[in-house]
């Protein structure tokens, strides 16, 4: 069969539903308009609506985050009664040990300071125990503390260290009394972030 005897259906016409369509489009024009401003005002109603809605439920979100955050203060800052007001307290043993660690760094004798450590050392593990942190050592007890409930964990670590290093070398281990003070400083802000001094 040759090309030319091959059937081709009509092609439709689309003009009749192009002016149909635009018919329609002239005659709801005006109510179509009329709709949209409408919905455009609706809308803009529900907005606002819903604006006052959500400013309300952030504002009651904020007040109960200001809420959780008094609480967990109050359990991350919980403070220990101090240990070292005799009059408070009683607590000469921990009061005496305190004031011979002060007493023993301003001595010109080596070996006191580094008895000032020892002394600040036990008051340490005896800080950690009234804290409720387990263990058998003090380096047990502070690998138990979460980094975000003792700001001074980084003094209490290299404090510590260095009673190691005096327990552990004797007289072999050389301290300066400027470093048995520094020591004794961060022993001692360990103890004002507990209110334990």
């Amino acid at each position: 069969m040759s090309p030319d005897n091959v059937y081709q259906p009509p092609l439709p016409d689309t003009s009749v539903w192009i002016v149909s369509a635009y018919h329609w489009l002239v005659d709801t024009y005006p109510s179509l308009v009329a709709f949209l401003k409408d919905f455009y005002g609706f809308l803009t109603g529900l907005s606002i609506v819903l604006c006052v809605f959500f400013l309300i439920g952030i504002i009651y979100c904020v007040e109960g985050l200001k809420l959780i955050r008094k609480k967990e203060e109050g359990i991350h800052d919980r403070k220990v009664e101090p240990a070292f007001d005799v009059a408070e307290t009683g607590d000469t043993v921990m009061a005496h040990r305190w004031e011979n660690a002060l007493k023993h760094v301003d001595s010109d004798n080596p070996n006191d300071w580094k008895q000032a450590i020892m002394e600040a050392d036990i008051i340490l593990d005896d800080l950690l125990t009234k804290l409720g942190y387990k263990g058998e050592t003090i380096g047990e007890k502070l690998k138990r503390i979460n980094p975000g409930d003792m700001k001074s964990m980084n003094e209490a670590w290299e404090a510590h260290k260095v009673r190691n290093q005096i327990a552990h070398e004797g007289s072999n281990f050389s301290l300066n009394q400027i470093e048995a003070r520094r020591v004794i400083h961060m022993y001692k802000k360990v103890f004002e972030e507990f209110y334990y001094i």
